[in-house]
Formats: C-alpha cells, structure tokens, sequence
C-alpha cells in the first residue's frame, strides 16, 4: 500500500489550483492528482477514500464557498500548522 496522504496535502493542492469545486469535481481533481487508490488521513481520521476525505473535510467547516460563487474552496487559516 502506498504512503497515506494528509489533508492538508489536499487543502494546500485546492488552494493552488483556485477557483471552486463540486464535490465531484474535487474528488476527480484529487485522484489524478494524488492516484485513484490513495489513502488520506487527518489529525484525528486515518485510512480514507478521496470521497471520505472530502466528507469528512466538509463536515469539519474546512471548505467555503468560492469568491466566484462556483463551488468551494478553502482558505489558507482553515489548516492547522501542527
């Protein structure tokens, strides 16, 4: 199995692609990004899908609506620095 990826990995990736995201469109983004069988983890979560890490990024408030209005993105003070 392949090294875990952690979210934040992910965070700083959709930062630097800009613009907003569908869940589907992230999780495309995501895969030919970072492989279709990676795994992610997060401070307090391990072993996860692209799709369970986006849910899971959701739920923790770490995405918000895009400044275009099209689909969400983060911001840079929604990573914690630990």
């Amino acid at each position: 199995m392949s090294e875990s990826i952690h979210g934040h990995d992910v965070m700083h990736f959709m930062l630097e692609q800009g613009g907003g995201f569908s869940r589907e469109s992230l999780k495309t983004a995501v895969e030919a990004r970072f492989g279709a069988e990676a795994r992610f983890h997060t401070c307090s979560a391990q072993d996860m899908t692209a799709e369970q890490l986006i849910d899971f990024l959701a739920a923790k408030g770490k995405f918000v609506e895009s400044v275009s209005g099209s689909g969400f993105n983060t911001q840079p003070e929604k990573i914690c620095n630990h």
